[in-house]
C-alpha cells in the first residue's frame, strides 16, 4: 500500500498560529505529536508530545531534577507563561524538530523506516499539484502498525 492510501486527516497548526493554541490542540485532541505547516502547506515541524512538554519545562528544572520534586501545581501554572504572545514558529525551532514527510507514492516500508529513523510517530504525506503543495494526510504509527499486521496476516 502506498502513502496516498494510508494517509488520513490529521489536525495541524501553521507557523503563524498562536503557540498556546497549538498546545491546546494537542491536549484537547489527545494527539501523539504536533504537526506544523507553513502558510504554503510545507511541513515545518513534527514535534512529539513528550518534546512539547519539554518545551514547557524551564531549563533550570531540567538541570536540577530535585528541584522538580519540590515544585507543586501552584507553581506549575507558570510553565505556560512563556507561550503568551508567541507564534508557533517563535516557540518551536524548526532546526530542532525536522518534519518527516513523504510523497504520495512512498511505500509502507519507506514510511516505517523514516518514522523509525526520525523517532516521530507520524509522517506527513505531501502532494504537489499545479497550485503548489498540499497536505494529503498523515500516516500515524498506529495506522502503520495496523496495516503491517493486516498485511502480515496477524489478526
Amino acid at each position: 500500500m502506498i502513502a496516498r492510501e494510508l494517509a488520513e486527516p490529521y489536525p495541524h497548526v501553521t507557523t503563524d498560529d498562536r503557540a498556546v493554541d497549538a498546545v491546546r490542540l494537542v491536549a484537547e485532541r489527545n494527539l501523539a505529536a504536533l504537526l506544523v505547516l507553513t502558510r504554503d502547506n510545507t511541513p515545518y515541524a513534527v514535534v512529539p508530545g513528550s518534546q512539547l512538554v519539554r518545551q514547557l519545562v524551564p531549563e533550570y528544572v531540567m538541570e536540577d531534577p530535585l528541584l522538580a520534586a519540590v515544585i507543586d501545581d501552584r507553581h506549575a501554572g507558570t510553565l505556560t507563561e512563556d507561550l503568551a504572545g508567541k507564534s508557533v514558529a517563535e516557540w518551536i525551532q524548526q532546526r530542532t524538530f525536522k518534519p518527516a514527510f513523504v510523497g504520495p507514492e512512498a511505500g509502507a516500508l519507506q514510511i516505517a523506516a523514516l518514522m523509525a529513523r526520525t523517532r516521530v510517530p507520524l509522517v506527513a504525506v505531501i502532494d504537489r499539484d499545479d497550485d503548489g503543495r498540499r497536505l494529503a494526510g498523515v500516516v500515524t504509527a498506529a495506522s502503520l502498525m495496523r496495516h503491517l499486521l493486516d498485511v502480515g496476516g496477524q489478526e
